[in-house]
């Protein structure tokens, strides 16, 4: 493996950070705010170390899977490193392993945070915040749908398992034509989102943070009651509708808004995702009437906001459903696994692997019941290999062991069992919060410093498909 190759790549994408580092240093100057210095600080230290290996390394697109893997993955370790400094150099409740929680959940678009005042961080510090949700969004889909998939005839395994079908069908383009896709709806999204917001009454400020968090799915705000604060029917439709578009596949997207003949709404994938979040509002907004809420609109309104911010992983809060009957915490658990569509900025098991187990749960009946039939697998019509179900299958099994070790680990530092289980539900499928302590409308303040360095090996393992990550370990068995 050729470390210089790989030097210059991660090199790009902290000057990449650095830039934004630099635009939050200037909104942080035009508000003479404190945080003006640690940013500047941040962007210089953090371009230099970027812009070092570029000097030495020429470019080239000759890469072997093996350096694919160690860029993809260290990549978002040192970004998530050099994305502190903000933080730690302003200080505040921003210790060392505060500012690595807070760097690393809005890098992987999780949205959890240790802030229990968020409105008292500068505005600098609270758009560099915002940005890492927006870059850490984009950065997914760009490394995973766009540089991995050219890497060579030999497609890597962690882009097998983030290509569903659906996002195959709909990412039969070119390198160049796959970048311009995803940039065309991850940049339409949020300019639209950003028009909207201000328009029904938001600062510009907050529409252009609100919609990072949004299209990213990540929900970080930039007031303690999230979007709550604004108390506005209108802006939340507006978020609802982006939360749910933007856990969408962005080929999909793209097929709707340049009004491709293409019968996306056919999808079995689509239909699962706006079928189960139909089934799951109406039943929360049945169990919180009369208990939470005395009108069917307070009910549907803010079950509606609570299930599609989990369901797409945004994390974005309008109630504390902490205090919601159990009968509708265990539906929103249930979201918390499934979570929105592969080939969108979401985390968790995703709508894709669901159908494909449902799928092959059915058909391993049919089996048992005609043990000599050969039943293919089929989604749209298109058949599915034995390879890629058996792959779906060992992720959902893998995916809920972390859960339950990570979540059993955590109460072992004196941490309840539904804080400890739900913190780990939202942080390996990157959806923000939880239950209990880390409900809707708190933080992860309380969890003690182990905790929270758990949590992020488990946002770092949801973020990169899980295989991703623990592949970085075997490295050098690679052949």
């Amino acid at each position: 493996m050729r470390l210089y190759i790989v030097l210059r790549y991660i090199g790009l994408v902290l000057l990449l950070n650095a830039a934004f580092m630099f635009v939050a240093f200037l909104i942080s100057a035009y508000n003479a705010d404190s945080a003006m210095i640690p940013l500047l600080l941040s962007s210089i230290l953090t371009a230099l170390v970027g812009f070092f290996p570029l000097i030495f390394v020429a470019p080239t697109n000759d890469l072997s899977q093996k350096e694919g893997y160690v860029i993809l993955v260290f990549s978002w370790l040192v970004v998530c490193l050099f994305g502190m400094l903000p933080y730690l150099l302003w200080g505040g409740e921003f210790t060392v392993v505060n500012s690595w929680f807070e760097s690393v959940t809005g890098f992987t678009t999780t949205g959890s945070t240790i802030l229990t005042n968020v409105e008292a961080l500068p505005k600098g510090l609270l758009f560099w915040r915002s940005s890492t949700h927006w870059l850490g969004g984009i950065g997914i889909i760009l490394f995973v749908l766009v540089i991995i998939p050219t890497l060579g005839k030999t497609r890597m395994f962690l882009s097998r398992l983030e290509m569903s079908p659906l996002a195959k069908t709909n990412f039969h383009y070119k390198s160049n034509k796959l970048l311009r896709v995803v940039i065309f709806v991850y940049l339409g999204l949020t300019l639209v989102e950003t028009v909207l917001l201000y328009l029904f009454g938001m600062s510009l400020f907050d529409a252009v943070t609100h919609a990072f968090g949004t299209v990213a799915t990540g929900g970080f705000s930039t007031k303690n009651d999230s979007i709550g604060h604004f108390n506005s029917l209108a802006i939340e439709i507006v978020v609802i509708v982006f939360m749910f578009l933007s856990g969408m596949h962005f080929g999909v997207l793209y097929n709707i808004f340049t009004f491709k003949r293409v019968k996306w709404y056919k999808s079995s994938v689509l239909k699962f995702y706006f079928f189960s979040i139909l089934v799951g509002v109406l039943l929360i907004t049945i169990s919180v009437k009369g208990t939470n809420y005395q009108t069917w609109g307070e009910s549907l309104r803010f079950s509606a906001f609570q299930l599609v911010s989990l369901a797409s992983t945004t994390g974005f809060a309008t109630a504390d459903t902490t205090l919601w009957p159990p009968f509708s915490i265990m539906i929103l658990l249930y979201f918390l696994f499934q979570c929105a569509c592969a080939g969108s900025t979401a985390g968790g098991i995703k709508v894709d692997r669901m159908v494909i187990f449902f799928k092959s749960m059915r058909r391993q009946v049919k089996k048992l019941q005609h043990p000599q039939a050969v039943i293919p697998l089929r989604i749209d019509g298109n058949p599915i290999d034995e390879e890629t179900v058996h792959s779906v299958l060992l992720f959902i099994v893998l995916y809920i062991l972390i859960l339950f070790v990570n979540g059993l680990l955590i109460t072992t530092m004196g941490v309840d069992i539904m804080t400890a289980f739900s913190a780990s539900a939202a942080t390996i499928s990157t959806a923000g919060p939880g239950f209990g302590v880390v409900g809707s409308e708190s933080n992860f303040a309380s969890i003690p410093d182990l905790g929270k360095l758990l949590l992020t090996f488990n946002m770092l393992l949801g973020r990169l498909e899980i295989f991703g990550l623990m592949l970085i370990f075997f490295v050098r068995s690679w052949r």
